[in-house]
This record gives C-alpha cells, structure tokens and sequence, in this order.
C-alpha cells in the first residue's frame, strides 16, 4: 500500500510567541520547533497500516530547511522516505493543500493521512482542500480506523457523541487524539533517521487566497479584584459582575 503521511514543523506550546518585525508574522528568534502533535497520531496510523498491508509510508512536508528537523523525527518513528517540498514563501491553507494534493497525486496515494489541524494557525482545513482537489473522500476528527480490502470503516467525533463513516481506498483521514498512541522513536531508529536521505523537490506553485494584513498578541488580563471576605461581599460582587463585567 502506498502510505504518505503530511506534517508540520510548528512552535513548540509552551513557547513564548512573539510578533514578528514585519507585524504580520511570529519572530522565529528563540523559538523551539516540533512535529505538530496531531501529525503524530497521523504517522502512527500510517505505521500500522504499513505493519497490515506492506508497502512504504511516505512522509511530506512543506517548507524550508528546519522542517527537516520534524521529517527526521518521523524517520524516526519508522517512516520509509521523507519529502520536503521547499518553499519558504507565506501560504494559505489553499496553497499549502495545492502543494501537498500534487505531491499525493504523482506518487498515486492509496492512504493519505494528517492531524486533524495545526497548532499555529489551527484552521483545520488542509486535509479537506488536498482531498478535494484530488477527488476523493475525507473522513475527519477520526479516533478509530479499520481498513479491509479496501473497505474503510471510521469513526469521527461529532459534537455530542461519535459516528461511523463507510468509505472505500483512495482515502485522506484526519487524525484526532484517540486514535492511536504514538510510539516513541528508539535509538536505532534515530540513528537509521540520520543517515536516511531526505528528498528535496520544488512544491508546486499556488495562489494564496487570504492575505495576513496583520498580528497582534491578545491584550493583557486585569488584576483580579476581592471584593470582601464574608457574606456581604454578594451583593458588591453581584454589582460588579452586572455593571462593569457586564455578564449578567
């Protein structure tokens, strides 16, 4: 089976994020980069159906010279080849899916795989436009898969509970926490990732269709306030949350 798994080279969480000089970016300086954690549960599932049905898992990237850091870790974990599509010009979600759906198409994807959003920018639309663009169904926010003769049978959350999702190969899946859980790579892994190559190819050219025109940092909380220590408190609290928090 033909396996390609997409990730992203995202900050780190508990990285403090600051704006860029350009205001319309995060300034890179001093910030620590990591496979996007729902990549994981993608590159996991990848590994399984590979251990299923033989075949080679294939992971791809989008960006410069630093996502290769992201692609060795998933060496790593037990992927076959690692692509990066080199690109260091601003995408959308569009662009970015353009890139990725062209990429699937030449290699003949059986089995697309992703997180179900991005950290950064979590718009949680990638996975959708690639299989769009490529014709084929997409499952999302998927916790469970069972793949037989080329039968797909999924289930996704939805707001309120789960449901199940038939479908056939070629398929893109989205993966949400739950699926899986992601094996850690082991030293001979590692070492087997540094000596893998990582091939380079140009990403296919797109149109953006959102423009980021700026970024801001959200404002500052206020000093919390103790209105009182007893039960007289209740009523100044009542007034404040009516007259200044405005939330009754």
């Amino acid at each position: 089976m033909k396996i390609v798994v997409f990730v992203n080279h995202v900050p780190d969480t508990e990285t403090k994020v600051k704006v860029g000089a350009d205001g319309k970016s995060i300034d890179p300086a001093g910030v620590n980069f990591m496979l996007n954690p729902y990549d994981e549960f993608a590159v996991e599932e990848g590994l399984k159906a590979k251990q299923k049905f033989g075949g080679e898992v294939v992971v791809v990237s989008l960006g410069g010279e630093a996502n290769k850091e992201t692609l060795r870790k998933a060496l790593a974990m037990g992927c076959d080849k690692a692509v990066l599509l080199k690109d260091l010009s601003v995408r959308d979600s569009f662009g970015i899916a353009a890139a990725l759906a062209e990429y699937a198409k030449e290699y003949g994807a059986e089995l697309l795989l992703a997180g179900k959003q991005s950290i950064d920018y979590d718009n949680s639309q990638v996975g959708g436009l690639v299989a769009e663009m490529l014709g084929i169904p997409s499952i999302t926010v998927v916790v469970k898969l069972d793949i037989t003769d080329g039968n797909v049978v999924a289930e996704r959350e939805i707001e309120g509970g789960h449901e199940i999702v038939h479908s056939k190969l070629p398929v893109l899946i989205t993966a949400q926490k739950g699926l899986n859980e992601p094996r850690y790579p082991s030293l001979k892994g590692i070492m087997e990732a540094k000596r893998k190559p990582i091939e380079e190819k140009p990403a296919a050219p797109a149109e953006s269709h959102v423009e980021t025109t700026g970024m801001t940092k959200p404002s500052a909380k206020s000093a919390g306030k103790i209105v009182g220590t007893d039960a007289a408190a209740a009523v100044e609290l009542v007034r404040l949350l009516h007259e200044e928090a405005k939330v009754i």
